[in-house]
């Protein structure tokens, strides 16, 4: 059967449930790494951000504005849409605790530590990091699976682009949050399936935006489905992404990311 055949619902699930395993494939990578190769990390944090932002300004938002053509205030509501998506990403961020959320940027002594010996500094109560960490994870994945599926109800190529620009930055972001995890448990095994845990919560997510917004699918609504996840999708590369990858220390290589990112879909698109 072609991908286009499928159901709009069976194809967002599958595609975000696949988005989502990427994590799982990131924390795979950080088992068998010994030493945390900070420029790796750096490089492919600033291609996913790329990536996503080149995809809501290039594809999302000009879809939902051409759903949009001819309605009054058009232009009004897909700026709502969109900065209605940040807000709600913004939402999401204050609901995570300063100490656990993945982009806080550390401190100078530690970011020293970590380029010098591969290591992260410190080692956090295993119960409550570790387990808070994951969940920070999770909170940020959850609107991802939800954009998959809003996508999916546009075209199938809509959702295609949406689902790889999530599963490219699950892989580097499986990575960064299995490392501490690993390092905090002393147990790999606990790490991995932890890492692999929050992407799980997109295809929660998935599901949870079928429940609510099938009976009401039409085009006014997914011209703003659209302008919402685009909104979500650039708070995430500027808030989570970028920070993340700056954490390291190597702007220039995490500005090289971005714009690599943006330049493969721009190739593939």
């Amino acid at each position: 059967m072609e991908v286009s055949a499928l159901h709009p619902l069976v194809l967002g699930g599958i595609l975000s449930l696949l988005a989502g395993l990427c994590t799982g494939m990131g924390a795979a990578v950080a088992l068998f790494m010994k030493r945390t190769n900070t420029y790796v990390l750096t490089f492919a944090l600033g291609a996913s951000a790329g990536v996503m932002v080149y995809i809501s300004f290039m594809e999302l938002m000009p879809t939902a504005l051409r759903k949009l053509d001819g309605m009054t205030g058009e232009k009004w509501i897909a700026m709502a849409a969109f900065f209605g998506g940040m807000g709600l990403a913004w939402i999401i961020d204050l609901m995570i605790p300063e100490d656990e959320n993945p982009h806080e940027v550390h401190d100078a002594a530690e970011l020293k530590h970590v380029r010098a010996t591969g290591q992260f500094s410190g080692r956090e109560n295993v119960r409550r990091g570790a387990l808070l960490f994951a969940l920070a994870m999770a909170l940020h994945n959850f609107p991802e699976g939800m954009a998959t599926v809003a996508a999916a109800f546009d075209n199938t190529d809509t959702a295609l682009s949406v689902a790889m620009a999530v599963a490219i930055h699950n892989i580097p972001e499986g990575i960064a949050v299995a490392l501490p995890l690993m390092y905090a448990t002393g147990k790999p095994g606990k790490a991995f399936r932890l890492a692999t845990l929050t992407g799980m919560a997109e295809p929660l997510g998935a599901v949870i935006c079928m429940l609510i917004l099938l009976p009401y699918i039409n085009g006014l609504l997914l011209a703003c489905l659209l302008g919402v996840v685009s909104g979500i999708m650039v708070y995430i590369s500027f808030d989570e992404l970028l920070p993340m990858a700056e954490r390291w220390g190597h702007h220039h290589l995490s500005i090289c990311g971005v714009v690599v990112g943006m330049f493969i879909m721009a190739l593939t698109l």
